[in-house]
């Protein structure tokens, strides 16, 4: 049996790895993708503290945040495809909505 400390060090790992591809990189798909990396890292926690405890809410609660990032995923790609179509770029540094 795997000790409960690997999986939240794989978790610290995954989230730390979405934060600095968060602040570091500059196309709005990375960006997007790092926060879901961020959500599945919470999620890993989540499902590794209900298996240690041997209760079935935090995996009730994990399906719920997968039920909200899946609809976050389907707005936030039709938003980025709105912002490309309307702007030609990807790069958060050259979007600007207020200009056209």
């Amino acid at each position: 049996m795997v000790p409960i400390s690997w999986y939240l060090i794989l978790s610290a790992i995954l989230f730390s790895i979405g934060v600095a591809a968060f602040l570091i990189k500059r196309n709005i798909i990375t960006v997007f993708m790092s926060i879901e990396l961020m959500l599945n890292a919470v999620n890993l926690t989540f499902v590794a503290f209900a298996q240690q405890w041997h209760m079935v809410r935090g995996q009730i609660f994990v399906f719920f945040v997968m039920v909200v990032a899946a609809a976050e995923a389907a707005v936030g790609l039709a938003i980025i495809i709105a912002v490309f179509r309307a702007r030609s770029t990807l790069n958060v540094d050259q979007i600007d909505l207020m200009k056209l």
